[in-house]
């Protein structure tokens, strides 16, 4: 919503500085954007008188001008045929910045002659598209002045961002009664609703179908006589200074009703008309409609028009059509001024997508009364650009009945918005911001009809409390239940965060994907039901809930592969979806990684990432969120969009915590997307939580004595997994072995076939007293005792 400083004052009494206004806006809730001050960014350019106008002495079409600026006189080369000897034009001084244009003025030699300066037009200070020749100020205009002032650009414009429940701020008016009822001076009398005598019958006539449209009231008047020239100056630069290009006087006034008053209106060139009878119906089903926006649509009954026999010629509350659009010779017009259901035409303007002023307010919800005042309000401004005689008003339809009375309990401010302010100011409060109340305790309070927004209690608390300011409600702090304040966090979301640190520190990037994805690309890792497809998604490419986060990290790698980055890995932590149940929504964190893991450099080759760099992604973030790692086994039975015998799952006994390995490459070809590629995911919420253990930690226990490390080699057969042997081994012993670890396999030479070698290292760590041989070797022969027991592995010879 804009206006400026000078069409706020039409409204409201007032000699509140910019900074007073702009403040006092913010603090009764309409929200500042910018404010533009055209003075200041035209400061530098100034009124100047051409003194002499001679013939460039190298170029036909230059003039060599000698210009007074009122602090001395300046030689200017300029090329405007319109440059002459004793005009006033527009000053431009070296260093100055030209908006048009967008540079700054150096002094510079044109065809060999100096010029100081620039006479612009108006195209170069950003003012319209006119550059046929510079600007021509009156001859009284004063020298030296800032032509903004002469030109009346000096008047700062607002721009403020509405929130959808104030419709009555769409119009300046509304605006300057809140400004008033804040104390910022006084609301002038509203005279736009004074009746204009109409001089004779309208030859057109209003009605509404009974078929269930958006328009419960019309109002309308004739204008015959009328030239629609360009609309007066003052209203040219108004408009122009909020954005809006003047177009004729007929078009200017609707403009500028709608701005200045919040009320949307139209008017049809009444020659263009087949009928004497507009009506307001639905549309007929494939009904087309030309808007004037010069854009053709087709309609159905969802949707109201104007019609002029068969003929929809505007669209209810959204726009005018271009068949019966005002033009320069139009004399006669037909004015609306009507009343429209918000929801319908909100519905109609996104259907077809059509933004409009009007919709802007018809969808937030015009006064009911305007109806009838605005009728009057443009009938007054028509005839006054255009000349004429105007007809007496028609209608159809009841005006809609939105009294209501609201009990407000004077106790209720204080303690719903926490400011205590007397009964007395409530009361003035209201009144001033267009409340009929009545009583004292409790008090009824009718609200004006610019205000659907009111419905309660609460609202009226709302209402006072703003205009008093939010400032005032002193700072109360909660009292706590207890000495120290509950835990932030819960345990799921610290979980969360520890795994994605321990992925960001693991080298992966972190990517944001949708939630959605196509059901073609679904069906590649497991499938939907059909409860998770989407009735109404925002593209066809994403009509249903992922099964797997792993699928859009794939591609969205593959996006960035086609950009030629490589050797790269991603992450994401977000939901994945098994069925419409709280249960059926999974906290997964994925990743992968694609090309070399350890990149081509001179000491070393490079090396492929494979599943061991994805179990080591997947392990990291198990670990980070607490899950016991040292305790999972490894099995051989991950998803189909995993490389079988390539792949693995992380288990806790039944439960699976994690699946890791290359991506199938079938699948990678199915998405279109180059391989090879390692993935992995971890599921968040099948992480045992830890047990607590009290509020400290244990404490670290540091042993003084020498570990002693052991290497064993066991043939066992193929199908025995290492996790199994170095989980056998550490059982032999908790209080001594500390870890164990592979460092080998082999096959070959030396080992029968379906047997392989694993050689691991196993650490002792003693806490007591330094370890003898007799220990070390009781302790060996238990390490191999309990790999013989679990595996069936034997000692290598």
């Amino acid at each position: 919503m804009k206006f400026t400083l000078g069409w706020l004052k039409d409204h409201l009494e007032t000699d509140a500085s910019l900074d007073a206004i702009v403040e006092t806006l913010i603090k009764i809730g309409l929200e500042v954007d910018s404010v533009d001050d055209p003075g200041a960014k035209f400061a530098a350019f100034t009124v100047a008188h051409v003194t002499a106008a001679e013939k460039h002495p190298d170029a036909d079409r230059l003039q060599v001008c000698t210009v007074d600026t009122g602090n001395g006189q300046v030689q200017v080369v300029c090329g405007a045929p319109n440059a002459r000897a004793g005009m006033k034009g527009v000053f431009a001084p070296v260093g100055s910045w030209i908006p048009g244009l967008e540079l700054e003025l150096k002094a510079t030699k044109i065809r060999g002659v100096e010029s100081n300066g620039m006479l612009v037009s108006e195209r170069e200070m950003g003012l319209s598209d006119e550059h046929e020749g510079i600007i021509d100020l009156p001859n009284d205009a004063p020298l030296g002045a800032p032509f903004a002032s002469v030109l009346g650009l000096d008047d700062p414009v607002f721009d403020i961002e509405l929130t959808p429940n104030r419709p009555d701020c769409t119009g300046v008016r509304g605006i300057a009664r809140d400004l008033a009822a804040a104390g910022l001076g006084t609301l002038k009398p509203f005279t736009s609703a004074e009746p204009v005598a109409g001089s004779y019958d309208s030859p057109i006539s209003w009605a509404i179908a009974d078929d269930g449209n958006a328009c419960p009231y019309v109002v309308g008047r004739h204008f015959r006589g009328l030239t629609n020239g360009a609309s007066p100056q003052w209203a040219q630069d108004r408009l122009r200074a909020i954005g809006l290009r003047p177009i004729s006087a007929l078009v200017d006034v609707t403009n500028y009703v709608s701005i200045d008053l919040g009320r949307p209106l139209h008017v049809f060139d009444a020659g263009k008309l087949k009928g004497d009878t507009l009506t307001m119906r639905r549309a007929r089903d494939g009904e087309p409609f030309y808007a004037l926006i010069e854009k053709h649509y087709t309609l159905d009954p969802a949707k109201t028009v104007i019609g002029d026999g068969d003929k929809a010629e505007g669209l209810a509350g959204v726009m005018g059509g271009m068949d019966t659009s005002c033009l320069a010779e139009t004399t006669e017009v037909f004015l609306e001024v009507a009343l429209f259901d918000p929801v319908q035409v909100a519905t109609t303007g996104r259907a077809l997508q059509i933004e409009s002023d009007a919709r802007y307010r018809f969808e937030r919800g015009v006064d009911p009364q305007s109806a009838d005042w605005g009728a009057e309000a443009a009938a007054r401004l028509i005839l006054e650009f255009c000349g004429g005689e105007t007809s007496k008003p028609v209608s159809a339809g009841v005006e809609p009945d939105t009294a209501r009375a609201i009990v407000l309990r004077s106790d209720r401010v204080r303690t719903l918005g926490g400011v205590d302010v007397p009964v007395a100011e409530q009361k003035s409060i209201l009144e001033r911001l267009g409340f009929a109340v009545d009583g004292d305790e409790p008090m009824s309070v009718v609200p004006p009809t610019w205000r659907p927004d009111i419905h309660g209690e609460a609202d009226l608390v709302e209402e006072i409390t703003r205009i008093v300011g939010f400032d005032e409600i002193a700072p109360v702090s909660l009292a706590r239940e207890a000495a120290l304040p509950e835990v932030a966090l819960t345990a799921g979301q610290q979980r969360a965060a520890g795994a994605r640190r321990a992925l960001a520190a693991q080298g992966l990037d972190e990517a944001v994907t949708w939630s959605f994805m196509a059901s073609r690309h679904a069906e590649l890792f497991g499938g939907v039901p059909d409860t998770l497809r989407l009735a109404n998604p925002i593209s066809a490419d994403l009509d249903v809930l992922r099964p797997s986060v792993l699928a859009n990290l794939v591609l969205a790698a593959g996006r960035n592969i086609d950009r030629g980055l490589g050797d790269f890995g991603l992450f994401e932590l977000g939901p994945a979806y098994l069925d419409d149940t709280p249960e059926g929504q999974l906290l997964v964190a994925a990743g992968l990684r694609q090309g070399n893991m350890v990149a081509r450099h001179w000491s070393s080759p490079s090396r492929p990432v494979d599943a061991i760099d994805a179990k080591g992604d997947a392990l990291a973030a198990l670990e980070a969120a607490g899950a016991p790692a040292a305790n999972l086994q490894v099995s051989t039975d991950a998803p189909a969009h995993y490389h079988p015998g390539r792949s693995a799952g992380l288990r806790l006994g039944k439960t699976v915590l994690a699946w890791f390995g290359e991506l199938h490459p079938g699948v990678l070809h199915r998405l279109d997307v180059r391989g090879p590629m390692v993935g992995f995911e971890v599921f968040l919420d099948r992480v045992p939580q830890r047990k607590e253990r009290g509020a400290a930690r244990a404490p670290l226990r540091l042993s003084p004595f020498q570990s002693v490390h052991r290497d064993f080699a066991f043939v066992v057969d193929d199908a025995v997994a290492a996790a199994d042997v170095l989980r056998a081994a550490r059982t032999a012993d908790r209080d001594l072995i500390a870890s164990t670890r592979l460092f080998d396999i082999y096959t070959g030479k030396g080992i029968d076939e379906g047997k392989k070698s694993l050689a691991v290292e196993v650490t002792l760590q003693p806490v007591e007293a330094t370890l003898t041989d007799e220990q070390i070797d009781q302790v060996a022969q238990r390490i191999v005792a309990a790999v013989a027991e679990k595996t069936g592995g034997v000692l290598r010879g």
